[in-house]
């Protein structure tokens, strides 16, 4: 050996060595950079994908705030339910996991792939649900088989429960998943994918009252992901409570009258304005729709012919008919072109420019007042006074009345009606006002369309002589502790700046429509709790001269809508019902047995003195 270093030239052996040692330098230079990388620029980085591996974080979602009727009784609560999640990094075999679980519990690869792909951009680790709300045996089977399934566990989360199902659904409405447009204006208020949100009525409006505040769970887990156990935990706070004006006896009396129909009621206090009940039918299972349904189930529902998701107390808009006669009535006797002693003949039929216009009733009414004209709906006896009144004349007192506008209720979509007018049509179809038209609208057909809840605001201002309240759904908001957070009270839209006499004269005739011989709703004095009202039937299509004698006869699309519009008692209004009948025929026949119900579920819960009669 030490003849081989001798052999060889100092100088070449100490530029060996330099070689060596610049190499060994150059080595150990990168390995200290790539130690201060991972642990000065990527330590972070690293430190969290590891306790990820170990710690994994679980979002504890929040219960929603409890809605309550006006009495207390629960309307919307919470119930446990499983949910199953996901974690893809433990995955290894991704056709194994699908195929398993698509056996137990029918969720097949593309639901999961695309599970997978809304979720592409959360953070390594974060478990992706795959299926809300499993069933018990779904929960069952599962647990049975997570050992043999890669990355998957459940985790208990409060599910949303709607106790009175369709009775109250277009009111409460249901919740739905945030979509990713939503999510990036809602990110910064704490949404994350996977979360819901109110979609339809009260959850929607009140969304974020409801809403609550997601704690946080990090859970400890083994090598292949399972749960070991809970390291920490920052409990969820639950959402405010609501507590609404609904009273649920007459909501459930509304429902148990119409569930078979299409249309719509509703009860108001007339003294304030809050709403004491409020029906669309047909309805729909809010439960079904908050647990979620397949797209199969959802394209039923929208193209139900029935209009199933349309809320017809706000939404629907229909010829008042003859539930406008009383409006028509104060406006001309505040105008002077009627007093109460006023005669008018009121024959079969009134021909007018050529045209025949007929009364409802064959044989005609005679001579009769304004009063008696209500009490039997005379249509001969309005056409005449629409005449005289013109039609600028009647809209100016409808819009009085709130007619033709919105009248601000908290929930989505509300339509604003129409109330014609000579300018209305100039604007509209750039045609003049022909005076024929009058004729139509003084009995609330013709261009006239109104809401049941419009409708049902005119008739609470007759009630309490002459004031709009804006309608109200919410009594207060309680924090979960029952604390108040925010009272509702009363609004005020607007003073008609009607006459007390007027008022009166008008109250009286639509208390003889009840009480009086010959008037249209006789069949509610039996009741015995004081109903003054108008009933109504609104022409759909025009069957010519002969109409078939039986509703049956008549294809349904092509029947009259039955309206009834009132309020109870007469000498102290506590109650205003309005009851809409889609192609029910006659308001007497179909609307008016209805509101009786209505009324008697209400008044029933009453003491005596409170309705009695205010000295």
């Amino acid at each position: 050996m030490s003849d081989y270093f001798d052999d060889k030239d100092p100088r070449e052996l100490k530029q060996r060595i330099l070689y060596v040692t610049i190499l060994v330098v150059i080595l150990f230079s990168g390995l200290a950079i790539r130690f201060w990388s991972l642990q000065a620029l990527h330590g972070t980085h690293f430190k969290e994908l590891s306790e990820n591996n170990r710690i994994r974080t679980l979002k504890s979602v929040a219960p929603r705030g409890i809605i309550y009727d006006r009495t207390g009784a629960k309307l919307a609560d919470n119930r446990p339910g499983f949910d199953l999640y996901i974690v893809p990094e433990d995955v290894t075999d991704w056709s194994a996991t699908k195929k398993l679980l698509g056996n137990l519990i029918a969720l097949d690869a593309k639901s999961i792939d695309k599970k997978l792909e809304k979720a592409k951009a959360r953070p390594k680790f974060q478990p992706i649900r795959l299926k809300e709300d499993l069933s018990w045996e779904e929960t069952v089977k599962v647990e049975s088989y997570k050992f043999e399934i890669e990355g998957i566990f459940l985790e208990v989360a409060p599910k949303r429960q709607y106790l009175y199902n369709e009775s109250i659904a277009h009111v409460l409405g249901y919740l739905g998943e945030v979509n990713e447009r939503e999510l990036k204006r809602l990110k910064e208020k704490g949404y994350t994918s996977g979360d819901l949100i109110g979609r339809y009525g009260l959850e929607k409006s009140y969304e974020t009252e409801l809403k609550g505040k997601s704690g946080i769970k990090e859970v400890e887990v083994d090598a292949v992901g399972r749960k070991i156990k809970v390291v920490n935990w920052s409990p969820p706070y639950p959402g405010n409570d609501l507590a609404l004006t609904i009273d649920l006896k007459t909501q459930q009396a509304a429902w148990e009258a119409m569930k078979e129909v299409a249309g719509a009621a509703i009860a108001i206090e007339p003294s304030s304005g809050r709403v004491l009940a409020m029906l669309s039918t047909p309805s729909f299972d809010p439960n079904l729709l908050s647990s979620g349904i397949t797209n199969e189930q959802w394209k039923e529902l929208i193209e139900n012919p029935l209009d199933i998701l349309t809320n017809r107390a706000i939404q629907g808009q229909y010829p008042p008919a003859s539930t406008f006669k009383p409006l028509h009535a104060i406006a001309a006797l505040e105008e002077g072109e009627l007093t109460p002693e006023t005669i008018i003949h009121s024959g079969p039929s009134f021909w007018f420019g050529g045209r025949e216009y007929r009364d409802w009733k064959g044989g005609g009414h005679g001579k009769i007042n304004v009063h008696r004209a209500i009490v039997e709906s005379s249509d001969t006896f309005f056409y005449q006074v629409a005449l005289k009144l013109g039609i600028d004349r009647l809209a100016k007192y409808s819009k009085k009345f709130g007619l033709g506008k919105k009248t601000g209720i908290k929930l989505q979509n509300e339509k604003a009606g129409l109330v014609p007018s000579v300018a209305w049509k100039s604007k509209t179809y750039k045609k003049k006002w022909y005076t024929g038209e009058t004729i139509s609208a003084g009995v609330g057909q013709g261009y006239f369309l109104s809401t049941p809840l419009q409708l049902i605001n005119v008739y609470a201002a007759i009630a309490n002589s002459g004031t709009l309240y804006r309608p109200q759904l919410v009594e207060e908001v309680l924090s979960p502790t029952g604390k108040n957070i925010k009272n509702f009270i009363p609004e005020v839209l607007a003073m008609t700046e009607t006459s007390p006499e007027t008022f009166e004269r008008v109250r009286r005739a639509l208390l003889g429509v009840v009480e009086e011989e010959g008037g249209t709703a006789r069949s509610l004095r039996w009741a015995k709790l004081g109903i003054a009202g108008k009933t109504g039937t609104a022409q759909v299509a025009k069957l010519g001269k002969i109409r078939p004698e039986k509703l049956e006869d008549v294809p349904y699309r092509l029947r009259d809508h039955a309206w009834f519009a009132g309020f109870a008692p007469y000498d102290n209004p506590k109650i205003v019902v309005v009851v809409l009948v889609e192609h029910g025929g006659f308001g007497s026949a179909a609307a008016a047995p209805v509101a009786r119900k209505i009324f008697k579920a209400y008044l029933d819960q009453l003491k005596p003195d409170d309705t009695k009669k205010k000295q």
